[in-house]
């Protein structure tokens, strides 16, 4: 498990803004172990994501931010994480800083939602099965029963949840239920062919990721592989992003593109399609895990 913490920061620009932060955590015995930042100079804004080494026991739901109450402890004589806490907020906040503290302690609760397509569904519970990601995967939810014999097999807890058009409040209501038992903190459309209301995208704010096709030039509507072989492109790619109320228009977080030719067929497209879809969701999904990502405006910034 991870014996890390990470801070995640966003502010107005300013001269010393590294300094300050490392030198608190110079102050409390902190070894960090990983430092990138990134600045927007259009808009004059500073982007820090800091990762250090954490050797305490502690308490609470691994994930703090700014004026929480559950402080996390220590027990053993490491890095105290509730003292930074105390020590960083008054700094943080004279500087105008947006924060987040995560603990490594506490492996992400993920759940994935799909359809009849499971390519990307198996792909991740590959990945956390062979502990490239590190996370739980409590639930699998879907709208057809193809996913279940698969979610069997890896020991995840199915659910069964058609969706109608006149049943989809209903449907959303006990997705949502589902998702609060399990305590499930990020929620991956593994292609779930569903629009998610407002109200269920409000829940989960810049924590639902999604992954779709993205060819080159782009295909809208029904049957888009078949549109993509007709037009002759040269081109396809896949994108992942996260879910806002707004169709496919959420913060980019990876994209690939692979090339076609004359010679391949729309079964060879599809294929590969579904490669790249496998590949940039399972990038967008450990990028966030690893406390990466930072959302501003319509766009993210993913530290290496």
């Amino acid at each position: 498990m991870n014996q890390s913490a990470v801070l995640l920061i966003d502010c107005p620009d300013r001269r010393g803004l590294v300094a300050r932060v490392s030198s608190l955590l110079y102050e409390l015995g902190a070894n960090i172990l990983h430092s990138d930042q990134h600045t927007d100079h259009d808009l004059g804004l500073f982007f820090m994501r800091l990762e250090w080494g954490l050797k305490t026991a502690e308490h609470g739901d691994g994930v703090r931010q700014a004026g929480e109450d559950d402080a996390v402890c220590t027990g053993d004589g490491g890095f105290d994480l509730a003292r930074f806490e105390r020590e960083f907020a008054p700094l943080a906040e004279s500087l105008e800083m947006r924060w987040k503290l995560y603990s490594g302690r506490r492996r992400p609760r993920v759940a994935l939602f799909c359809s009849q397509y499971l390519h990307c569904a198996a792909d991740l519970l590959y990945r956390n099965a062979t502990g490239e990601l590190d996370c739980e995967i409590p639930l699998i939810v879907s709208n057809h029963r193809a996913v279940e014999a698969m979610a069997g097999f890896y020991g995840v807890p199915f659910e069964y949840v058609p969706v109608t058009a006149e049943g989809r409040a209903a449907a959303e209501r006990r997705q949502l239920e589902r998702l609060e038992l399990h305590d499930v903190e990020l929620v991956v459309l593994a292609r779930y062919m569903q629009i998610l209301s407002p109200g269920f995208v409000a829940r989960y704010p810049a924590a639902i990721i999604n992954v779709h096709h993205s060819f080159l030039p782009a295909f809208t509507g029904a049957r888009p592989y078949h549109a993509a072989h007709a037009r002759g492109v040269k081109l396809i790619g896949a994108t992942s992003h996260y879910v806002t109320e707004v169709l496919d228009d959420g913060p980019i977080i990876e994209q690939d593109v692979t090339r076609i030719s004359h010679r391949d067929q729309v079964e060879d497209l599809v294929a590969r399609g579904r490669d790249l879809e496998r590949i940039v969701l399972s990038r967008a999904v450990r990028w966030h895990l690893e406390r990466r990502i930072l959302c501003y405006g319509n766009k993210t910034v993913v530290f290496d």
